[in-house]
């Protein structure tokens, strides 16, 4: 009887729709972008331990498309993978994937879920909610150490932040799918980047850098310098080829 339990276990197919597809980041609901890092939500995703990539499971530079036996197909592209686990998949958006209407669809072992479709566009900024302070974005402080800026360890004016980021799109050039950058690379829509605090855009003179994280497939950051003036605990929002990161978050900023 066990091993009958446990055949028919194994022949159910992963099940999952297109609402459980979120950011990684703040697990915001569509539209994504081109190598954003998403998580798919559902059952029978997997009936290994979860698997997280790892340096052995990497193809040189490269990041997986296969993991503990499960595959995700993007437009009939597989997607590079960085965790697998029975009711969680995290995978990278093909980085060569253009704005419109694209199908998700899981493979795991021989089976595959229903093929689901999500929008994309060119860009779908997302933020990175601090986990020990609600309410407030992941953002390193260049000034203190890189620590991150908290609200017992706040950032001043003219203090260099460090924000980091999913759903930027493309770089120029661009990189192949699951490739990890080695090197800082910008935006191929850098022209329409907005760093907006409590509503109103800084000067463009004052971001430094925008573009990939070296070293992390998938990850984005921004570097510019607080201007004078803020109020504390501004929000942050980022704006990029139309399309702005939610509401909501705050930049832990106090005067000196």
């Amino acid at each position: 009887m066990a091993a009958l339990f446990c055949g028919a276990a194994w022949g159910q197919a992963p099940s999952y729709s297109a609402a459980n597809i979120v950011n990684v980041s703040d697990y915001s609901a569509g539209p994504f972008a081109p190598n954003s890092v998403l998580s798919l939500f559902g059952t029978n995703l997997s009936y290994s331990d979860p698997v997280t990539v790892s340096q052995a499971s990497m193809n040189g530079d490269y990041l997986p498309v296969q993991l503990g036996g499960v595959e995700v197909m993007v437009d009939n592209q597989p997607a590079p993978l960085l965790y697998v686990a029975a009711g969680q998949i995290n995978f990278l958006v093909p980085s060569t994937e253009i704005p419109g209407t694209s199908t998700v669809q899981v493979f795991r072992q021989g089976l595959y879920g229903p093929a689901v479709q999500i929008t994309l566009v060119n860009a779908a900024p997302a933020l990175f909610p601090h986990p020990d302070y609600p309410g407030y974005a992941i953002a390193q402080d260049w000034n203190n150490a890189s620590a991150l800026a908290t609200p017992d360890a706040p950032a001043h004016a003219y203090d260099t932040i460090v924000l980091y980021l999913t759903g930027l799109g493309q770089t120029q050039p661009n990189y192949d799918p699951g490739e990890i950058p080695t090197t800082m690379t910008n935006l191929a829509n850098a022209a329409t980047l907005q760093v907006l605090l409590n509503g109103t855009a800084i000067d463009s003179s004052v971001v430094k850098y925008a573009g990939v994280t070296p070293g992390s497939g998938g990850l984005y950051q921004i570097n510019f310098v607080l201007p004078d003036g803020l109020a504390p605990d501004p929000e942050i929002r980022i704006s990029l080829a139309g399309q702005c990161s939610a509401a909501g978050l705050k930049l832990a900023v106090r005067k000196q």
